[in-house]
């Protein structure tokens, strides 16, 4: 068994010496002074070589200048196939382009913004029709009646995990110095249906997270039972003794009120 040897064909000396008019074909496509110094050739082929020099612009730090020049068979004048900007080895790239639905972030829907949902979006499923029964109608609330799609198990347990490892759940320094949890709380609200046990609403006006999700192991200084003071005592009246007296002697003073020396004042 022999093996196939592919046959390389040797650069084209013409195309290799057409280095000014490689140049000339950057200059007419870049701005004055941006193509540089040659950095070599590259044999593309038959009759076809490449000539590469540096690019001056500062935005394309590590770009090159490629200009490919062939000629035809048997002729000789050398004529430009292609001119680009190409990268080189450390040049500056712009990140890998990501769709605007992978590149979205909470918080980034602005006043008026529309945010389409994919119909296979695994996070909700598909709701209960609405069976005319008002009977029926507040008992499958719950279950979706009368919206086309509901929060799937995968949509509630990933909500469950972003609230709960979020700002309003247990581990964060306000929740830590509260003096109870938010379960206990007489302005906690509950959540209905599967989020009842782990989350509800602050209804404290006073506390940062009023009108908030919040989780039940959540906690502040406005708990409902944290400022329960003692009930007020009210000093009772003196008890005097008024059945009987005790009699004190007079002391003499110092003052001989019946003589009649002058005291030095009227």
């Amino acid at each position: 068994m022999t093996r196939t040897r592919t046959r390389v064909a040797p650069p084209d000396q013409a195309c290799v010496a057409a280095v000014d008019l490689a140049r000339t074909a950057a200059l007419e496509l870049a701005r004055p002074g941006e193509p540089g110094d040659h950095l070599g050739y590259e044999s593309e082929g038959d009759r076809v070589v490449t000539h590469y020099f540096a690019c001056r612009d500062r935005a394309y730090r590590g770009w090159r200048w490629a200009v490919t020049v062939t000629r035809a068979s048997r002729a000789k004048v050398v004529t430009v196939s292609e001119a680009v900007l190409l990268p080189g080895a450390g040049a500056l790239m712009a990140p890998e382009w990501l769709p605007w639905s992978e590149r979205l972030r909470p918080g980034d829907l602005g006043v008026g913004d529309l945010l389409p949902t994919a119909d296979d979006d695994d996070r909700l499923e598909p709701g209960f029709t609405d069976s005319g029964d008002d009977g029926d109608r507040q008992m499958l609330f719950e279950y979706g009646l009368g919206r086309a799609r509901v929060l799937s198990a995968i949509g509630r347990d990933r909500a469950a995990r972003r609230w709960h490892s979020g700002e309003r759940g247990p581990h964060t320094p306000i929740a830590h110095a509260a003096p109870a949890q938010c379960s206990t709380c007489g302005f906690y609200l509950p959540l209905s249906g599967g989020m009842r046990q782990e989350f509800g609403v602050c209804a404290n006006e006073y506390a940062p997270d009023d009108g908030k999700v919040v989780s039940a192991d959540h906690g502040c200084g406005a708990h409902s039972e944290a400022a329960v003071m003692p009930p007020t005592v009210e000093p009772s009246s003196p008890i005097l003794d008024d059945m009987g007296f005790d009699l004190i002697d007079d002391e003499a003073g110092s003052v001989d009120e019946s003589a009649s020396e002058e005291l030095g004042h009227s």
